[in-house]
Parts: C-alpha cells; structure tokens; sequence
C-alpha cells in the first residue's frame, strides 16, 4: 500500500473543476487531493455524472433547435418577400 500524498506535486496541473471543489468545500479537496481519498458515495456521483451528461445533451439539441427554427424562419421570410415582389 502507498504511503498518502501529503503535498500536491510541484507543477501539477490545477483544472478548473478542481478550483470549484475547493470553492465549495475546502476540507474535501484536502482529503481527496492531498490525501488521496476517495468518497464512499462513488456509484452516486457517476449518476450524477451520467444525468449531467444527459441534460448537456438535452441543452445542446434545444439550442440547435433554436438555430435551426430562426434559419428556417428567415428563410420563410425571403421567400415571402420574394413571393411578393413578383
């Protein structure tokens, strides 16, 4: 078994997910981080992971949905437009 890291390695690289973490929660950062724990909860968080994942999806279509109905919208409007200088 390996001794637990006691100090982050130096020039390690610092994500962003990993600043929201301490952001939020200090103490857990230090545990998981520095002391190489894990959480006991792991099945819960990779549901959370998942249905993060699955509404990322969901927010992503609406969105090209949207795009797609103001081209389609715009287009209907030339063609009404070129209908009527005719």
């Amino acid at each position: 078994m390996t001794e637990p890291r006691q100090t982050p390695a130096k020039g390690r690289i610092i994500r962003a997910s990993e600043l929201g973490q301490y952001a939020y929660c200090a103490r857990a950062w230090w545990l998981q981080t520095i002391r190489g724990a894990e959480p006991a909860n792991t099945r819960d968080l990779q549901q959370g992971e998942a249905a993060h994942r699955q509404h990322g999806r969901a927010v992503w279509l609406a969105g090209a949905a949207r795009w797609a109905a103001i081209g389609l919208l715009a287009l209907a409007a030339l063609l009404a437009l070129l209908a009527a200088l005719r």
